[in-house]
């Protein structure tokens, strides 16, 4: 990072009347005390009234920066906490320039992580979510992820801090005084520090300190505000955003940008501006391969209005762009927990639509409806089972998570080589609307029959009519923050405006997957192929859907998956294998998909067929001799259908109902008098 950026951060607050607000290294209280106790001007717990219970935390003296004493953090939880505090700023800030710092020690193998509010009702609006885990720092606004990214040494004590100038929207990350990263935050104001252990959490915390300052705009400053390189994963090509902010009080009408990054200078020169003052101009740039190690993309300005502006510190912006490298053929499943009845739905609706627009590829989506009209209960029940509430996302079946939260799982997962790379094929017949699908497993690495294959059909741009598709919204009227444009929309959002996304349509055989997927021993190299049969009702749009192979491991974790649409599995082409169908159930539900009586039988006999998924169905009756009497193609179905048999002009004696559902044989006795 170059110094002179360093730099601006000394020279804008040296210009300033300094005054501290808050400083503490924990050193005046009893060991062993409550901080929320100790300090209720300050601290408290994130539910009102818990000071001195398990939210609360104790003073330490196991680790300290300076002197013996501070805060430890550890979650006991099974989803993580239960310790949740609050560092309370003592107002809303949204101008000035506001700073944060304090000591941070991260236990070997274990995480860290905090957010600030961006509201002073807790709980309302995080303003920023700060991840440390592996020695790995990743900042996110809740609404766009990876806006800096740092190091830090494990089981080491480091100095991180936050310093936010408000006016100018534009914060900026430090790591023991070097900047990580400069961005304009999606959520523009602080009112308090949240320290929450999530799952795998241990850190300490001491010698913290904020403040708050004024800030004074220059005449003529085009700033250099923010690089978003438009993905973060090595391979992708991407579409980096240069902002561009007016940072002082007379209009920009024109400037040069040029962006460089692994060695190359991409230059645009804009012209023809109305920019006013504190104004932001978005400058696209395009078709940017990005490359596997760390590389440093600088974007300058130059030539503005002409001439030079009257601070050149600002007109330089520099970002570690460090690109994930994928595993080799992984593809992570993201599932969330939604609801058209749930006010902050509209939440898990935008972080899902982020992730499928940043991660394409990578990423595969399903929106697991509860409770409204594009609830499917196969999958609903015991997906529900799995989450703490709505919304909630479960990444590749892991820990339960806001969906503004599934950065750090997704790019764990993406890292974890999977046990086999997963292709769909297909086949689509449009008139009887039948889609087999078969979901073949390319094994890395040794396996049992303890994986399970399940398929799953998603479908975009769905609508309907009535309340039951209208949509809650507790963002309405902007009070609880920016939202995806949500903020802009009525509450609740009436069904005609309402198109939904990634909507879990089926998933087959059951939530779990398919038991008799493997054999015993599989061996890397071996190739297997499961196959699912669906039948689409007319109203569901073929040219919108997913089909989303997912491998279980025996840990219910989603090992891999391949997500393609129904175009591109045809196009791979379909795999003969083992049918994910009858032999599933165990006897007693066989029993229910095929019964016959009354029986014995006299001038009729009723077939009872009830199915929970779509089939193709054949029934023959065959007497004892094996010769068949009589047979029937049913074609698709699903649910409870109910077939009248005349048995009058039959003779009396035993023959066998044969039905086959997709292929797979059911058989029941039935006797004529």
């Amino acid at each position: 990072m170059k110094k002179r950026l360093l730099l601006l951060s000394s020279l804008i607050l040296s210009g300033l009347t300094f005054s501290q607000i808050y400083s503490d290294d924990f050193e005046s209280y009893e060991a062993g005390s409550y901080i929320c106790v100790q300090n209720p001007t300050y601290w408290a717990t994130w539910t009102a009234g818990q000071q001195g219970g398990a939210q609360d935390v104790m003073i330490n003296t196991a680790q300290a920066s300076s002197g013996t004493k501070s805060l430890y953090l550890q979650s006991t939880g099974t989803n993580g906490g239960p310790q949740d505090v609050i560092l309370k700023f003592g107002q809303l800030y949204n101008s000035g320039i506001f700073t944060l710092e304090s000591d941070i020690y991260v236990n070997s193998g274990k995480n860290a992580y905090f957010n600030f509010q961006g509201s002073q009702t807790i709980g309302q609006i995080w303003a920023l979510n700060v991840n440390m885990d592996g020695g790995t720092i990743t900042i996110d606004d809740g609404l766009t992820s990876n806006l800096a990214t740092g190091t830090y040494t494990p089981a080491t004590w480091f100095t991180f801090k936050i310093e936010a100038n408000l006016t100018l929207q534009v914060w900026k990350a430090f790591v023991d005084g070097v900047e990580i990263g400069q961005w304009q935050n999606g959520i523009n104001a602080v009112a308090s520090w949240n320290l929450y252990p999530i799952l795998n959490s241990q850190y300490y915390v001491d010698d913290v300190s904020f403040d708050h300052q004024t800030y004074t705009l220059q005449t003529l400053n085009a700033m250099a505000s923010s690089i978003s390189m438009g993905g973060s994963i090595a391979g992708q090509t991407v579409n980096p955003t240069v902002v561009v902010k007016n940072a002082g009080v007379n209009q920009i009408n024109s400037f040069d940008v040029t962006l460089n990054y692994n060695g190359m200078d991409y230059t645009q020169n804009v012209t023809g501006l109305s920019l006013n003052s504190l104004q932001n101009y978005n400058v696209q740039f395009s078709g940017i391969e990005l490359v596997a190690g760390l590389n440093l993309a600088t974007a300058t300005i130059s030539n503005v209005n002409g001439g030079i502006d009257d601070d050149a510190t600002d007109n330089e912006v520099q970002l570690n762009v460090n690109p994930v490298v994928p595993a080799a053929g992984k593809i992570v499943v993201g599932e969330e927990g939604t609801g058209t009845w749930c006010v902050w739905c509209p939440r898990g609706t935008v972080f899902m639509d982020r992730f499928a627009n940043d991660y394409d590829g990578f990423w595969a989506g399903i929106a697991v409806h509860n409770g409204d009209p594009m609830a499917i209960p196969e999958y609903d029940t015991p997906f529900g089972a799995l989450v703490s509430g709505y919304p909630s996302a479960l990444v590749d079946r892991g820990s339960s998570v806001d969906p503004s939260q599934m950065t750090t799982p997704f790019f764990q997962r993406l890292q974890t080589a999977p046990v086999a790379v997963l292709t769909n094929g297909a086949t689509w017949d449009e008139a009887s609307r039948t889609l087999n699908v078969s979901v073949t497993a390319d094994f890395q690495s040794a396996a049992t029959s303890n994986y399970k294959i399940a398929c799953a059909l998603t479908e975009d741009g769905v609508t309907g009519t009535g309340a039951g598709w209208s949509q809650a919204n507790a963002y309405a009227g902007g009070n609880n923050g920016v939202m995806g444009g949500y903020e802009l929309l009525p509450n609740p959002v009436p069904a005609a405006q309402m198109v939904y996304d990634h909507v879990a349509r089926k998933i087959a055989p059951s939530f779990s997957g398919f038991t008799g997927s493997f054999p015993a021993t599989v061996n890397a190299g071996e190739e297997h192929t499961v196959n699912f049969t669906f039948v689409l009702p007319v109203g569901w749009n073929v040219d919108n859907m997913h089909i989303v192979g997912m491998l279980v491991a025996p840990n219910g974790r989603i090992d891999n998956a391949g997500y393609t649409t129904i175009a591109g599995a045809v196009s791979n082409g379909y795999e003969s294998g083992v049918s994910a169908g009858l032999s599933e159930l165990t006897d007693e539900q066989l029993d229910d998909v095929l019964k016959v009586y009354p029986n014995p039988a006299n001038e009729y006999a009723v077939i009872s067929i009830n199915l929970s998924q779509d089939a193709q169905v054949v029934m023959n009756l065959i007497d004892l001799s094996g010769k068949q009497i009589a047979t029937r193609n049913y074609g698709a179905m699903i649910g409870l259908s109910e077939v009248v048999l005349n048995t009058q002009d039959l003779q009396s004696g035993v023959y066998i109902v044969e039905l086959f559902v997709n292929g797979e044989r059911v058989t029941k006795r039935l006797v004529v008098e």
